[in-house]
């Protein structure tokens, strides 16, 4: 039988992932400087970055990745944040995330299947998949 988490941690957790949601860059930096880990995940699987990047922050996902942040952190739904900025339309996050290290075909559906299948063949020429 475990324990229940302590409903401390639990609230600081949630804290932190509302910062990601609402791209609130300085905060969070702040959280993640002070030792919380640049690839924290919820209960889905979900990293600050996909957090950050499905909400369109570019900025927030920049300054995840300069901290440690790994750019196709897969979650429990085999989705990288670069799918979830493809299917959301989020042009400057893409472009920092292959800025940081993000390979299109990574996860499932890769972010070169989301771009096929919504027909945006600008991201496939900035993938490299025409």
């Amino acid at each position: 039988m475990s324990e229940a988490p302590d409903p401390e941690v639990v609230e600081l957790a949630t804290k932190i992932f509302d910062l990601a949601r609402q791209g609130q860059t300085e905060a969070l930096a702040a959280y993640v400087d002070a030792g919380v880990p640049a690839d924290l995940t919820n209960d889905r699987g979900d990293s600050l970055v996909m957090l950050a990047a499905y909400h369109g922050h570019a900025e927030t996902v920049r300054e995840l990745l300069v901290r440690g942040a790994a750019a196709d952190h897969v979650n429990d739904r085999g989705q990288t944040p670069l799918a979830g900025a493809v299917f959301k339309g989020e042009t400057e996050v893409i472009k920092a995330l292959l800025a940081g290290g993000a390979d299109p075909a990574a996860g499932t559906p890769s972010a070169v299947d989301t771009a096929r299948m919504f027909g945006k063949t600008e991201l496939l020429e900035l993938f490299g998949a025409f």
